[in-house]
């Protein structure tokens, strides 16, 4: 997912929780994971959920070359069109979506994205995948889960589960677009009313697009 935070959205410098070898380490996991419960991946298309999931789901297509020592498809999914918060913010730029050549129909199709939060990107992807395809299975990759879902989704695998609070900002970096490896935590402003409409949709204003 694309990360739109600023740093004029927090109140603290953020932290770093993780650094690359911790990334990489999990995502190692994760791929022998996804060799055990997909039986080889075998039929397994890796969609990464622009941007940062993208960068996440070629990694993973890689171990996973060389734990199988076959080529794993990977694509990307772009869920713009299929946001339930475009009407809260300006308008979005369109990314790009790449289906591998074989298609997804009667495949299983691992969505990978860098953090999980509301649930409510996931069922955009799981709209916007309904009108390509007809998968045997979705299975969703994290490289975060923060809790606070307002959907009743989860991932099938986790790199870190990482508790949160509703103050806080979970942002990813990643070397082919910020020029490290890293996960961050730090503080955002919180709305004045709690509890009102407004100030929820606020709320949703301020958290960044790659926490949905």
């Amino acid at each position: 997912m694309d990360a739109r935070s600023s740093d004029s959205r927090t109140q603290a410098p953020a932290r770093p929780v993780l650094e690359g070898p911790d990334i990489a380490r999990m995502l190692t996991r994760i791929a022998h994971e996804i060799v055990e419960r997909a039986k080889g991946a075998d039929d397994v298309v890796l969609l990464g959920i622009p941007t940062r999931g993208v960068f996440l789901a070629r990694r993973l297509a890689a171990k996973l070359e060389e734990i199988t020592g076959r080529a794993i498809p990977v694509g990307s999914l772009d869920i713009t069109m299929y946001r339930d918060d475009l009407r809260l913010g300006p308008a979005r730029t369109l990314a790009r979506t790449e289906i591998p050549t074989d298609g997804i129909e009667g495949r299983l199709v691992l969505l990978v994205d860098d953090v999980l939060f509301s649930g409510r990107t996931i069922r955009a992807a799981l709209d916007a995948l309904g009108d390509i395809g007809r998968p045997r299975a979705v299975q969703l990759a994290v490289l975060v889960d923060r809790g606070h879902r307002e959907l009743p989704i989860r991932a099938d695998y986790v790199g870190k589960n990482l508790p949160t609070s509703l103050r806080e900002a979970v942002k990813v970096q990643l070397t082919e677009e910020d020029g490290r490896d890293a996960v961050l935590l730090g503080l955002r402003s919180a709305p004045s009313r709690p509890g009102s409409d407004a100030a929820s949709s606020a709320a949703e204003q301020t958290v960044p697009a790659d926490e949905r």
